[in-house]
């Protein structure tokens, strides 16, 4: 099988980029959904539409949270069960996550609905901006299920070998997203509420064509009858808790950001915050998507016991996200004032903000993607625990103290060193983590 030949093949920078490429350029697209929303939305609609989309990204990454611990972990599961060659089983376990998920999609969007008003009601905005934050929300959750669903599809696309495929989704998909803010926007003015509908419309494309893909049993996936397996939901569930967690708490601190701008400087802070996460969103993908790429690799190797080629892939990636951290701080110092200037003009009292800002949390970039790839890695090594404990810490430990502490003695400067301060101290634990379990795994012997 095709499929097979891939996991067979040697390890080396071209066959691993081969592989990681595809997912790499597919997590770019895929960052470019919610930046192509704030672009047309504050061209069009000014930087208070677009403080309203960064007020609403912590109840996505809420409502979200779940699938992508599902998503994540279950592909751990699933890829481990195939290297076993315990195939059959691993189909079914697929499909039975797959319907999990239909039903997990359909709870948040009735809990969002719910949850809404109370907690834009409790964030004491102008009135202008709570009800761009309502009208976003409310149309973004009616694809809920599509969006999970996309979040499912995306990552067992990559593990049947059809990274290039989703590849094509997340590209279609963005266009369209262009496309139809455009249209929605400029041409119906349907003012935010078109953007989120462009959004969740750019989404679905991945979902309605992994139905279609996974329907097919020439797939190395495919959709069988499911057997009810609790257990594998509770290690799906127990290896994607990281993920899940990064996401949960990850919409916490962006509360966090966002009430601790408000104090300091109001809602021009929010919107010079949501530039600044665009572009480290943008760069982060780089390091997401090669991890995604890769992850299916080490399960596979960890599930064949294949220590020599596990060590060979973890030494090859360590290099491939030196060399992406390096690039990406270069190009986000270089670049920006053009990036800023995209969102904000040079007149509106944003744009010093987020120069300012972006140079500062660009020292983050140099420990981003190593933690990013610690913590899935041992995701893919079915070591949810650990990569529970990095994500957590990384995400909300150390985020929290350094949000706490450095503007009380900075001020807004502390706020923008917040991140790189925390990223260092992840840094560290990835370190740790990553020395103290190298023999057992076998990723650091031969």
């Amino acid at each position: 099988m095709e499929s097979q030949n891939v996991y067979l093949k040697p390890v080396t920078l071209k066959n691993t980029l081969k592989f990681a490429v595809p997912t790499m350029a597919m997590t770019v697209f895929m960052s470019f959904y919610t930046m192509v929303d704030g672009l047309f939305v504050s061209n069009l609609m000014g930087t208070d539409a677009l403080s309203a989309i960064n007020l609403t990204a912590p109840v996505i990454q809420l409502v979200t949270a779940v699938s992508t611990m599902l998503a994540t972990g279950g592909s751990a599961v699933i890829m481990k069960k195939m290297g076993e060659q315990r195939k059959e089983e691993a189909r079914e376990d697929f499909t039975f996550l797959i319907l999990v998920n239909v039903l997990v999609g359909l709870v948040m969007c009735g809990l969002g609905y719910l949850v809404m008003d109370g907690i834009f009601g409790g964030m004491h905005l102008s009135w202008k901006v709570e009800e761009y934050c309502r009208a976003y929300l409310s149309r973004y959750l009616l694809f809920t299920v599509p969006i999970l669903l996309m979040n499912n599809f995306t990552l067992f696309m990559i593990a049947s070998e059809k990274a290039t495929l989703s590849l094509i989704c997340s590209v279609t998909g963005g266009v369209l997203n262009m496309v139809l803010d455009y249209v929605f926007l400029a041409v119906f003015h349907m003012g935010i509420s078109g953007a989120a509908m462009a959004t969740g419309l750019g989404y679905s494309v991945t979902a309605v064509v992994g139905l279609y893909v996974f329907s097919q049993k020439k797939s190395l996936l495919h959709f069988k009858k499911p057997i009810l397996r609790l257990k594998v939901l509770v290690n799906a569930a127990t290896n994607g808790c990281s993920e899940m967690a990064t996401a949960l708490v990850t919409g916490i601190i962006t509360m966090m950001f966002n009430w601790t701008m408000l104090r300091y400087v109001g809602e021009d802070g929010v919107a010079a915050v949501t530039i600044i996460m665009y572009v480290l969103m943008f760069a982060s993908s780089l390091y997401t998507g090669y991890s995604y790429g890769v992850a299916p690799m080490i399960s596979y190797y960890y599930g064949e016991q294949n220590r020599e080629k596990l060590k060979k892939l973890v030494a090859l990636s360590l290099k491939v996200i030196a060399f992406l951290s390096l690039v990406t701080v270069a190009a986000s110092f270089s670049l920006t004032k053009p990036l800023v200037s995209v969102f904000a003009r040079r007149d509106n009292p944003v744009y010093d903000l987020a120069v300012t800002g972006n140079r500062i949390c660009t020292i983050a970039l140099f420990f981003i993607g190593f933690n990013i790839f610690a913590s899935g890695m041992f995701t893919a090594l079915s070591n949810g625990m650990v990569s529970a404990v990095l994500a957590f810490s990384r995400s909300f430990v150390f985020m929290l103290i350094t949000m706490l502490v450095l503007p009380m003695l900075l001020g807004v400067n502390g706020i923008w060193l917040a991140t790189p301060a925390a990223e260092l101290m992840a840094l560290g634990l990835s370190v740790f983590l990553f020395l103290k379990y190298r023999k057992p795994y076998g990723y650091g012997t031969s």
